[in-house]
């Protein structure tokens, strides 16, 4: 009974009176330490050039609420955090992956009857990337991609299990040559595999568990990468909440902006009270 009156006397003693100026000292308590702040880049450890703005620049960046931030990094939560294979799994399925990177090459074709494109796919870096690909997804890839020369799926020709020929249609406005040509060097570009919005996606492991595996994503598709199979989108996490308002709404956005601030604030062995932070959030967030 006692330990109950002592915790209840802490609470209301914890309480503000009415009156005070709570806007005023959040204020202080905030934007003093800030002045003591330098321009830093926070490592990952163990991930090349992985680099996260902190600071004064990254602080800006939160309260003035900017729309694309220098560092967008989702961090992505594993169902199984203990399976490495799961993890380079999903890895191929998030990262971007274009056609020119899994290409031994790309050649035009021309013989006296016929002229074509030819295109050789590395087996060995498509199995060594575990990219779940086959010839009839990387064809249907390329007759969805927006290239000068459109190419329906009756003019791809597949030949085994590594190669394809691809013989585009003389156009109004090129001739069939020029279509080749044109196709040779954008072909190279199409997205066989993974996201658009990403520009790299790499494993981290967990300094403090050893065997636990996570993934770090630069880029803005936050809502692809939730959605993505092997992904725990409950526990997967980014660090613009402008994104996360328009994709778990206000309130997700609330928190991302409590939790970014304070450990921003943390990286410069600053501690703040949560609670100046959490009125800050919520007038952003009215």
């Amino acid at each position: 009974m006692a330990f109950v009156e002592l915790c209840s006397k802490k609470f209301r003693r914890a309480i503000c009176e009415p009156g005070t100026a709570v806007g005023a000292i959040a204020a202080t308590s905030i934007g003093e330490p800030s002045t003591q702040m330098t321009l830093k880049t926070f490592h990952f450890a163990g991930v090349a050039s992985m680099n996260i703005t902190q600071g004064v620049p990254r602080i800006k960046e939160i309260i003035n609420g900017v729309k694309l931030i220098s560092t967008p990094i989702i961090t992505a939560a594993l169902i199984n955090e203990k399976d490495e294979k799961l993890a380079r799994r999903v890895k191929a399925r998030i990262e971007k992956t274009t056609l020119g990177e899994i290409c031994d090459y790309i050649e035009e074709v021309y013989l006296p009857d016929d002229c074509f494109i030819l295109l050789k796919i590395n087996a060995k870096r498509v199995r060594l990337l575990q990219l779940e690909i086959t010839m009839s997804s990387i064809a249907q890839s390329i007759c969805t991609s927006k290239l000068p020369v459109p190419v329906k799926i009756s003019q791809i020709t597949i030949l085994g299990k590594t190669i394809m020929t691809i013989r585009p249609p003389e156009l109004a406005k090129c001739s069939k040559m020029m279509a080749i040509q044109y196709l040779k060097y954008n072909i190279g570009n199409v997205v066989v595999k993974g996201l658009p919005g990403i520009v790299r996606c790499v494993i981290h492991a967990d300094e403090k568990k050893g065997d636990s595996y996570k993934l770090l994503v630069e880029g803005i598709d936050y809502r692809e990468v939730m959605a993505t199979v092997g992904v725990d989108g409950r526990r997967t996490y980014f660090n613009n909440a402008l994104t996360v308002a328009d994709v778990l709404g206000i309130e997700a956005a609330r928190s991302s902006i409590i939790s970014e601030i304070l450990s921003t604030m943390a990286s410069h062995g600053i501690d703040l009270d949560q609670r100046h932070v959490m009125l800050l959030a919520d007038l952003m967030t009215y």
